[in-house]
């Protein structure tokens, strides 16, 4: 494939194994993250508190820390890794990911100012999140498209943009200290002290992207094919494009705005499935990233809980040493492959 020189592609011509897989990974992750902790529950103990029948201290531990840390990891998760397989692919970039790009530091500085503006009105900190994360990324279009639309100009915007939205954070952070409880659980991203109640509407904008996304999925596989291509075809690709970029925005923007700054995970998940599937459609590779996203940010965030228990490490450090190196590979194979061509 053309768009993916960095990595061994092969055709597979079923996705059923490796959805059930990685659907049995997903449960396993989150059963792991409602029983292991400070405190160790074993397995019936958490599944009366989910049906209502447990009592004490358990219950507690389950129904007020463990279970909305859980659900917000899947989410987080499932969102952060759709939102990088679907820019990857409308970019036809392989570098492209939601906190490479802009998406991540666009939304995050938009929750910031709603916070700060309007500390009562929680429910439209998903709505912020995605106007922030859409203008970051199309400020970072724009900037790629007047000088040259190379991939490594679309990298060095995103950064760009990402430190000046980071400033316009701390800026605020300045000004309003009150406007982001827990700031450096929330730049670096963290899942700590989360609510059902906090996770709700973000869930709401998930669902409802994630669907639309699934529904494009045959249009998406045709803008792999280039703008030519599927112009060709019929596709008119630029309404199309900002629409598939809009909910990958939303995706990222929903996630940000109860995980935090969280990195590298819709740069790794993506790669990482499409390894596993070869040449599917995109419809394979979104549920896949999709699973796999949510599996994958539930163990990093086990792992920070127990690596150095009692205390906790940031979910956003582990994800940044598991993500710094990935993107270093990811780089040198870009400039190894175009050596090649």
């Amino acid at each position: 494939m053309k768009n993916w020189p960095i990595s061994s592609i092969r055709r597979r011509n079923n996705p059923a194994p490796v959805l059930l897989i990685l659907a049995a990974l997903l449960f396993v992750s989150g059963t792991a993250s409602l029983c292991l902790g400070p405190v160790s529950l074993p397995p019936w103990a958490v599944l009366s508190a989910l049906l209502g029948s447990g009592e004490g201290t358990a219950a507690q531990i389950v129904l007020l820390a463990r279970l909305p840390r859980t659900c917000g990891c899947l989410l987080a998760g499932c969102a952060l890794a759709a939102s990088g397989a679907v820019i990857q692919g409308v970019l036809s970039n392989p570098l492209a990911a939601p906190n490479v790009i802009g998406v991540n530091a666009g939304a995050g500085l938009a929750v910031a100012l709603c916070c700060a503006l309007a500390p009562r009105l929680a429910a439209l900190t998903p709505l912020a999140a995605f106007l922030g994360a859409f203008a970051g990324v199309l400020l970072v279009l724009l900037i790629s498209d007047r000088t040259g639309a190379a991939k490594i100009t679309l990298v060095l915007a995103g950064v760009a943009i990402s430190a000046m939205c980071s400033a316009g954070v701390d800026a605020v952070v300045t000004f309003v200290p009150d406007a982001l409880n827990g700031y450096s659980d929330f730049r670096i991203g963290g899942l700590k002290n989360l609510s059902m109640a906090r996770i709700a509407p973000a869930f709401w904008v998930i669902l409802i992207a994630l669907a639309l996304l699934l529904s494009l999925s045959g249009d998406l596989d045709l803008l792999l094919l280039g703008a030519e291509t599927a112009q060709s075809l019929g596709l008119r690709v630029k309404p199309k494009r900002l629409l598939l970029l809009a909910l990958a925005a939303a995706l990222a923007g929903a996630a940000v705005s109860f995980a935090g700054l969280l990195g590298f995970v819709g740069l790794i998940v993506p790669h990482i499935m499409r390894r596993l599937l070869g040449e599917e459609s995109s419809l394979a590779l979104l549920l896949a990233c999709a699973l796999g996203g949510g599996a994958f940010l539930t163990a990093c965030d086990l792992l920070s809980r127990l690596l150095f228990a009692p205390y906790e490490l940031p979910v956003g450090v582990v994800l940044a040493l598991a993500g710094g190196p990935f993107f270093l590979w990811l780089l040198l194979g870009q400039r190894g492959g175009r050596k090649h061509d």
